[in-house]
């Protein structure tokens, strides 16, 4: 069975499943080295996660991007997917364009790479146009200035296929698997919660009202609205949540029933975020397209940092758009806090109650979490926080935070297995 992705298109899978294919196809090419931001990329285009992408791009869909937030074939695209390379690597390894490599990742074979075009561009431009400045202490802005001297497209083909570790294995859903869970669910309607956190009830209650404005005038008889927890699995920073507390917690909401089994799912994408805001989204909405969801939960500063954005820049960027420029409905919500007069988790648009209003700080949430003591259901469901308290042991070395401990001994999320293994 076909699925149909982002642009109308049929969704790409550049995957050889085959063992004898795969090395036939990988004998005697030239052998590329690459990084993990490179290698998640390589897993999302080559499974179909960034239809209609099959490749990494070249010059004409990296300026339409700039210019017009657009591929070259008119699609609505809004952040770059590019490899680059520095010029002494491509004297190095001797590529030159029509030629075919092979790209290595953990001292293991992992895709081939056809390169089609290699080219120069202005890394200024694709900074102010992406992320709306060029201060390399914007993240996203970084990440693009950190770029090597060319960058390299054409098709890439998965030809080893990474082993999903635990325990996110039985989260890693492709896009095809996706859809086929979905079906298997009888979910008509879904909606995507993007997430890079442990969820305290501020976010249950952002899901759970993404999940009302969804469901809509749906009918009753029979409920065919779901859920899909998508946590971006990337490049980590000191601080962060650790990988394995982001979707065990999520998970945990479901299990302990504070959402029907038949409304909730968890999944994870390997994605190294941009922090792009209004752009990101725009991303963001694309993946989700090609997961099969129809509609996506854009709540306050949606993938933003800083001040770079306006809180709500996120809700705006799709009044932009042309009609039918998307096939995923966006559902922009405003924000949830504590209400002491009302006694309950509150929302923006319906308590009146500003000046008495608690906010969920996420300073408040890390303190808290970092004394270790179990705080009021209405910040943490128990469940969720004996779980962040469980998983900063097994899988943190003590922390549920990011340590350097983490960065350099955690088990990774995928390791590639020795070919024909």
């Amino acid at each position: 069975m076909s699925y149909v992705g982002h642009g109308g298109k049929e969704i790409i899978e550049r995957v050889i499943t085959d063992p004898s294919e795969a090395a036939a196809k990988i004998r005697g090419l030239a052998k590329i080295p690459i990084r993990g931001q490179i290698a998640r990329e390589i897993i999302g285009i080559a499974y179909g996660f960034f239809s209609p992408l099959e490749g990494f791009m070249g010059k004409a869909d990296v300026a339409a991007v700039c210019d017009r937030m657009t591929l070259a074939s008119g699609a609505v695209w809004s952040i770059p997917i590019v490899f680059d390379m520095s010029d002494s690597e491509l004297a190095e390894y001797g590529i030159k364009e029509g030629d075919t490599v092979l790209l290595t990742y953990q001292n293991q074979p992992m895709a081939t790479l056809e390169v089609e075009e290699i080219y120069s561009f202005d890394k200024v431009k694709i900074a102010q146009s992406v992320y709306g400045t060029t201060e390399e202490k914007h993240p996203g802005v970084a990440r693009t200035f950190a770029y090597k001297d060319k960058f390299v497209g054409g098709k890439i083909t998965l030809v080893n296929q990474p082993k999903i570790n635990e325990p996110f294995d039985k989260f890693f859903l492709t896009p095809i698997q996706t859809r086929q869970k979905f079906a298997e669910k009888g979910w008509k309607r879904i909606v995507a919660h993007q997430t890079r956190n442990v969820p305290h009830t501020g976010h249950e209650w952002l899901m759970k009202g993404s999940w009302l404005q969804t469901h809509g005038d749906a009918p009753v008889e029979k409920i065919e609205t779901g859920l899909l927890v998508n946590a971006i699995i990337g490049e980590k920073r000191k601080g962060d949540y650790i990988d394995e507390a982001i979707v065990l917690c999520q998970d945990v909401l479901r299990t302990a029933g504070y959402f029907r089994e038949d409304t909730h799912l968890t999944s994870i994408t390997l994605w190294d975020m941009r922090y792009a805001g209004p752009k990101e989204a725009i991303f963001h909405a694309i993946l989700r397209t090609n997961l099969g969801l129809t509609h996506h939960m854009f709540g306050r500063d949606h993938a933003g940092v800083g001040t770079y954005y306006d809180p709500y820049d996120a809700h705006r960027i799709f009044d932009q758009l042309p009609p039918g420029a998307l096939d995923i409905k966006p559902v922009r919500v405003l924000e949830w806090w504590y209400c002491p007069v009302c006694a309950e988790v509150a929302y923006m648009g319906l308590c009146g109650h500003t000046k008495e209003r608690q906010n969920f700080s996420g300073t408040l949430i890390r303190s808290i979490i970092q004394d270790g003591v179990k705080p009021p259901r209405l910040i943490f469901r128990p469940e969720v926080f004996d779980l962040i308290m469980e998983t900063a042991e097994k899988y943190g070395f003590g922390s549920p935070f990011v340590t350097d401990q983490y960065l350099q001994n955690r088990n990774p999320v995928f390791t590639l297995p020795p070919m024909g293994a």
